[in-house]
């Protein structure tokens, strides 16, 4: 028996939720799962079906599911499998790390292909997991030029998704217009308040914060405004050094990228404007 995850968007109307898993039945479809959402502004429905059958009528079961959902609805029936997943970086270490671990251990359902870096530092680390690591140096490059060797770069890979493993490089629109909609992925900290620029960390001492955390999103043209898949926060205080509320900060990033990353891997994830519907 196969699984696969249907996933349905469209506007809402009475009987959908009826309408799709009665067709699930005529198919014999078994529902693992089933969750759904209708957002309150716009009245705009969305629905992950986790099934299991026999998929060889696949083709005929999406046509009929078409035909419950009203016009300009959209539903595609995914695989259950491992995505291929890139990963960009610059110097630290703490996420590509822990993605490499997880991937290895089969703790996220995810074969990363590859790692590129504008710094060759990560390479050693890639390397052990014999994971190919490409270095694409900035270095006397204006920012067109670099990016358009980082393209080519990554074109020479397969992948499902981006991930920018703390890649601290800003990105253009032409750069993000390379990639389908909802394929780049970002983390990157969130402090109450905000600090920007270099060493945010001892920014947020010397500010004296409580609250430290991080932001898992979708790359879009502004600059760590796209859809929000995941965050959370730790409390910190006074007993917290700029260095150890860096290293609760890095503990926060990993967790967060990796709870956004499983969910959008297993179709969890419909990006609404710019927000997201997360089950």
């Amino acid at each position: 028996m196969e699984r696969r995850i249907l996933r349905t968007e469209c506007p809402d109307a009475k009987g959908l939720i009826a309408g799709i898993t009665g067709t699930c039945f005529k198919y014999q479809y078994n529902i693992i799962k089933n969750d759904q959402f209708s957002t309150f502004d716009d009245a705009r429905f969305f629905m992950r079906t986790e099934l299991e059958g026999d998929f060889s009528t696949a083709q005929s079961f999406m046509e009929d599911v078409k035909k419950v959902i009203p016009e300009g609805g959209i539903c595609k029936l995914m695989p259950v499998e491992r995505k291929k997943v890139l990963v960009l970086v610059t110097k630290e270490a703490h996420v590509l790390g822990d993605l490499l671990i997880k991937s290895y251990a089969g703790a996220l359902p995810i074969d990363i292909v590859g790692v590129i870096g504008n710094y060759d530092k990560l390479e050693d680390l890639t390397r052990k997991f014999d994971i190919p690591f490409v270095t694409v140096s900035h270095e006397g490059l204006s920012r067109e030029e670099h990016e358009a060797k980082m393209l080519e770069a990554i074109g020479k890979f397969e992948f499902d998704y981006v991930v920018l493993a703390k890649y601290m490089r800003i990105l253009t629109p032409n750069f993000v217009n390379s990639f389908p909609k909802g394929s780049l992925i970002n983390i990157h900290h969130s402090f109450l308040p905000a600090f920007i620029g270099a060493k945010p960390y001892q920014q947020a001492f010397n500010r004296g914060v409580k609250i430290i955390g991080a932001t898992a999103h979708f790359v879009t043209n502004d600059l760590d405004e796209g859809p929000i898949i995941a965050q959370d926060v730790i409390k910190v205080n006074h007993n917290y050094s700029a260095e150890s509320m860096a290293k609760a900060g890095r503990d926060v990033e990993r967790q967060v990228l990796v709870r956004a990353l499983s969910r959008v891997v297993d179709g969890k994830v419909f990006i609404h404007g710019n927000k997201t519907v997360v089950f």
